[in-house]
């Protein structure tokens, strides 16, 4: 079992740029996903990194959000840039071995953080 504690969310404006973090518990093979959620809506796909570093990303966030994974530290990171207020959210880290047809969706991973806040105002 691993336990994951997301930081770095805040209150910016459009155009500002974030960096998330996912702490790990202990060091893990696990590929990681980052999910959001805003208020009335299903829980979203962001993007993953694989324990190799390949990365995948969701259209919607391609060319501004970029995922790294320090694996020596266990934290994976979210760099989010040119914020848009549609990007508001509570922000996920997530940790499994989801197959590639699942690798987008929630149920794919065994392991969520508490979320952490990312509001952009307009």
């Amino acid at each position: 079992q691993v336990q994951l504690v997301e930081s770095g969310g805040g209150l910016v404006q459009a155009g500002d740029s974030l960096r998330l973090s996912c702490a790990a518990s202990r060091r893990t093979v696990y590929t990681m996903g980052w999910f959001r959620q805003a208020p009335g809506k299903e829980r979203e796909f962001v993007g993953t990194i694989a324990v190799g570093g390949s990365t995948n990303s969701a259209d919607s966030v391609k060319g501004r959000f970029t995922i790294s994974r320090d694996n020596a530290k266990n934290t994976v990171y979210l760099q989010m840039n040119s914020l848009k207020p549609e990007d508001t959210a509570i922000y996920y880290c997530a940790a499994g071995l989801p197959s590639w047809q699942v690798q987008a969706v929630p149920k794919g991973y065994a392991y969520w953080g508490q979320g952490t806040q990312v509001t952009v105002s307009s």
